[in-house]
């Protein structure tokens, strides 16, 4: 399990770095990540995957 999470890990750190690349997609990115996150703290995914 830790080689699998190092690997997830590692590549949403390089798309990361390949979306800093272009502005359009790192604000892309940057807001889809919060979103995501404050979905994820409101309880949102645990209640639509129940």
């Amino acid at each position: 399990m830790k080689l699998t999470r190092f690997l997830y890990r590692a590549a949403r750190v390089s798309n990361d770095v390949n979306a800093a690349t272009h502005p359009k997609r790192l604000r892309r990115r940057v807001k889809n990540k919060l979103v995501g996150r404050a979905l994820g703290r409101a309880g949102v995914w645990r209640r639509l995957w129940k």
